[in-house]
């Protein structure tokens, strides 16, 4: 069942209680913590991977997962729009981010504001269908993202084959996603540095070919 050593199913069992993703009924205005800290998680790794490019004078490859220009409706906002509407269960939010995190190994492709929010709507949907028992049709994700359904499926499609349709994470995998979340939250006491060639370096959180950056924080309009 959980292939774990006992220390570490611990903290895991600990981190998927925190983040709230045993939340089984939810009100109105009920929002699970992991949309908080990955929101947090995402936007500093926009503002880093932004200022990379920035400094490297790189001009970001454009993907169909990129729009003309920034939403003006924050990724935590955006997340919880998605949660409301879509009445998908918490850990789509985990999956999601592991999905995300796959789709962006390409080489040169970095999650920025021009494509973050369709990348998250896109991993919450694959997972919605992968795990949970009842979710909607495309047409409907589609207008819960802000987003055409001629888009939406083009851009689950583009995804799957991008992941090799690698939906499967097993609980070793599940678990140290968590654990990284759940590390977000020392953001408010401490700031820690986010890699800027990935969202999560799960296997190597050291690996110093990453670059560690500081935060900075930028508006973002339209989707």
């Amino acid at each position: 069942m959980w292939n774990l050593p006992p220390d570490t199913e611990d903290l895991c069992t600990e981190a998927f209680l925190s983040l709230g993703l045993s939340m089984s009924e939810k009100g109105a205005n009920d929002f699970p913590r992991v949309l908080l800290l990955l929101s947090s998680f995402l936007d500093r790794a926009v503002q880093n991977n932004e200022k990379l490019l920035d400094s490297k004078k790189v001009k970001e490859p454009l993907t169909v997962f990129h729009g003309l220009k920034a939403p003006n409706l924050g990724i935590q906002r955006y997340m919880e729009r998605i949660y409301k509407y879509s009445k998908c269960s918490p850990s789509c939010f985990v999956l999601g981010l592991v999905y995300m995190d796959r789709y962006l190994q390409q080489p040169g492709i970095y999650v920025t504001s021009l494509n973050v929010h369709r990348l998250l709507i896109t991993g919450v949907v694959l997972a919605a269908k992968f795990i949970d028992d009842a979710f909607y049709n495309n047409a409907y994700y589609a207008k819960v993202g802000g987003i055409s359904t001629r888009e939406m499926n083009q851009l689950e499609l583009n995804m799957l084959f991008c992941i090799d349709f690698r939906l499967k994470v097993d609980v070793t995998t599940f678990g140290k996603y968590c654990l990284q979340l759940e590390k977000e939250a020392t953001i408010y006491q401490v700031e820690w540095p986010i890699k800027a060639c990935a969202l999560v370096d799960i296997n190597n959180l050291d690996d110093t070919k990453c670059r560690p950056l500081t935060q900075r924080h930028a508006e973002v309009e339209g989707l």
